[in-house]
């Protein structure tokens, strides 16, 4: 993603010194362009948990990397006491951000990649090569689910006889939640550089307004026109075929179709369904959860702190500032995410093609995982 004229991935190596990682802290955006070093595993586990990077394929990438932090500062007497701290690091990252699970992967793939060399100098070059390879890996599958997705969008747009296709998104699935191009983005973007005439709606995302911060400030870099929205507008834009298309992302979706996403996206699906407008799931493989089948049931649901739904931060005279939105005594309830099931779903959009939103679908695109 280009940014101010100059091309940003959302994590990266310090050009000067490979021993420093680096992120857009996105709790200043869109007011402030900030980049943060982060060199211990404190750092990176704030920086996940206090949400200065999110989304599941950053959540997955910053993980990686975090490992390589622990992997650099690790003792290196021995390989057993290595391999133990980084164990004990990987644990430290898996607690911040339960939802998500491309963060259990990316830490298990680390862990997985270090067993295969046997000593530490080559365990710690290995895990560098492995993050590295997790973020590369993240923005090429961003990159094709926008080529894959792209046609969704032409075939509506030629229905419309090139008038302008509506979309629908909800929080930030774009190229600040992932290394670049975005999941839910990814297609608009790739309509956009083809000439195909596209509008977003974009729904700001309470309580951390991520949708009205984030995305509606990538679309502006990248030119894409788009309105800001309140978050119980949706339905009203669908029944009045103001819509043509929803397109989400997700942190974790079953291989059976049940899709966890930030919370409100359920209530869209039950939107768009009502109202016969197609729902798309945009994902790269790595947030697929191959384990558990029903989502509702099983899909653990992260709770967040009641001042995230109390205050809200906005830019005063110059300054971020926050404000207390309800009574100050009253209690808060703040479930980060929702599941949205199958049956709501038209198809998925992953880096190898679109499916339906089923265990046939799903297997019939990655057919390797039938046996798990």
């Amino acid at each position: 993603m280009n940014i101010y004229g100059k091309h940003y991935r959302t994590i990266w190596l310090k050009e000067d010194d490979a021993r420093i990682v680096q992120i857009i802290d996105q709790r200043h955006l869109p007011h402030k362009f900030v980049v943060e070093d982060l060199t211990t595993i404190d750092n990176v586990a704030r920086a996940i948990k206090d949400m200065h990077v999110r989304g599941a394929g950053l959540i997955g990438a910053t993980a990686g990397f975090g490992m390589y932090i622990a992997a650099l500062r690790a003792p290196k007497e021995s390989v057993e006491a290595f391999t133990q701290t980084l164990i004990d690091d990987g644990e430290t990252l898996k607690a911040t951000r339960p939802t998500a699970v491309n963060l259990e992967w990316a830490v298990n793939r680390q862990l997985a990649a270090m067993s295969e060399v046997d000593d530490v100098a080559g365990k710690v070059q290995v895990v560098k090569a492995t993050a590295q390879a997790i973020a590369d890996e993240d923005a090429g599958f961003c990159r094709r689910i926008g080529e894959h997705g792209v046609s969704i969008i032409e075939v509506i747009s030629q229905r419309k006889n090139g008038e302008t296709v509506n979309i629908l998104t909800h929080c930030n699935a774009g190229w600040l939640a992932f290394v670049d191009y975005g999941s839910a983005t990814a297609p608009i973007y790739a309509a956009h550089d083809r000439g195909i005439k596209v509008h977003v709606w974009v729904d700001e995302t309470r309580p951390r307004n991520q949708g009205a911060r984030l995305t509606a400030w990538e679309l502006g870099q990248h030119g894409v026109p788009h309105t800001v929205i309140a978050d119980n507008v949706g339905g009203h834009l669908m029944q009045h075929r103001m819509v043509d298309l929803v397109i989400t992302g997700t942190d974790r979706t079953l291989y059976t179709g049940d899709v966890a996403n930030k919370i409100g996206t359920y209530l869209k699906a039950l939107a768009a369904k009502d109202n016969d407008i197609p729902f798309y799931v945009a994902l790269p493989s790595s947030t697929f959860d191959w384990e558990k089948r029903d989502g509702v049931k099983e899909i653990p649901i992260e709770q967040r702190g009641a001042r995230e739904v109390k205050y809200i931060q906005g830019l005063v005279d110059g300054e971020l500032k926050w404000a207390l939105l309800t009574p100050k005594d009253s209690p808060a309830a703040n479930f980060a995410f929702d599941v949205t099931p199958a049956r709501l779903v038209t198809g998925l959009i992953t880096e190898r093609g679109v499916c339906d939103a089923s265990e046939e679908g799903v297997l019939g695109l990655y057919p390797e995982k039938e046996t798990k």
